[in-house]
């Protein structure tokens, strides 16, 4: 009889497989994980005046997981990729940036799916999201013209 394997929750960061969620599960996941988050802001922060309007400790360590949690939790869809590394779906992509504490956002899909199209208000979107949870998400245009969000967080609370 082998041991049952305990499975972390790990928010979508646009990398990873398509998760197929028939029973809902997924949701649920993710609503308890942002919660949870928001539950540790309020603790956190608690002499702010708005608690949940920034990031927490512990965001500032984990910064990928952090915004791509509150993309997920905010309906956004995540990006994909097959077995093979090929993109299989269009959606954000949160990655490290080049700059320590910060992330990268872009929208990215298969090739011929419209996501260099569509980026410029998947994006607006994604910043909408990130700015009302207190991050600073800043848009730039990088190589071919693509663009992206370097998000970080406001320098009130920068450790």
């Amino acid at each position: 009889m082998g041991e049952a394997q305990e499975r972390v929750f790990e928010a979508a960061t646009g990398d990873g497989p398509v998760a197929p969620d028939p029973k809902g599960t997924r949701t649920g996941e993710v609503r308890t994980a942002f919660e949870g988050m928001l539950q540790i802001r309020r603790l956190t922060r608690s002499t702010c005046a708005d608690p949940e309007g920034a990031p927490a400790p512990w965001e500032l360590h984990r910064p990928l997981r952090a915004v791509a949690l509150a993309l997920e939790a905010a309906g956004t869809t995540p990006s994909a990729v097959g077995p093979s590394g090929e993109r299989t779906a269009t959606g954000y992509r949160v990655r490290e940036n080049d700059r320590p504490g910060s992330v990268r956002v872009e929208w990215v899909g298969p090739p011929g799916s419209g996501a260099a199209h569509d980026e410029g208000e998947a994006l607006a979107g994604c910043a909408e999201v990130l700015r009302r949870l207190g991050w600073t998400a800043l848009l730039y245009r990088g190589p071919r013209k693509r663009r992206f969000l370097e998000v970080e967080p406001p320098s009130a609370v920068r450790a």
